[in-house]
């Protein structure tokens, strides 16, 4: 129950500070605290995400940081994707969709980690254009 409770505290406050979904801690954490199937760790985060969303997205907004008319558009796409995803997931067995997601997962920290590198040295040549 308190890798539960740390995972669902973690996953606001990176989807608040980050913006990125709280799923990417909730379903590994469902899966190892919780021992649910992956298939009910994503269905589980998918309606968990929503409150921590619609939270953030105001808190954004109240500071002017929601360019809404995007946020409408990628609304209404998200629903087509959610459900065009969750046809596909329920397609697919437990395995197949826990090495899914474990490979975006990792796909995901190689993008991070190769921006991380490349902005020291982007920073440190408009230093060296300001001089």
């Amino acid at each position: 129950m308190i890798g539960t409770i740390a995972a669902g505290l973690a996953g606001g406050v990176l989807a608040g500070v980050l913006g990125v979904g709280g799923g990417i801690l909730f379903v590994p954490a469902l899966v190892v605290f919780m021992n649910l199937s992956q298939h009910h760790a994503e269905a589980t985060s998918l309606l968990a995400i929503i409150p921590v969303a619609l939270v953030g997205a105001y808190r954004q907004d109240r500071y002017g940081n929601v360019r809404r008319g995007d946020a409408v558009l990628l609304g209404f796409l998200s629903i087509a994707g959610g459900i065009a995803g969750v046809a596909l997931a329920n397609a697919l067995s437990g395995a197949v969709l826990r090495d899914s997601f474990a490979a975006l997962m990792v796909l995901v920290a190689g993008q991070l980690l190769r921006k991380a590198r490349r902005e020291p040295a982007q920073a440190h040549k408009r230093r060296e254009r300001m001089l």
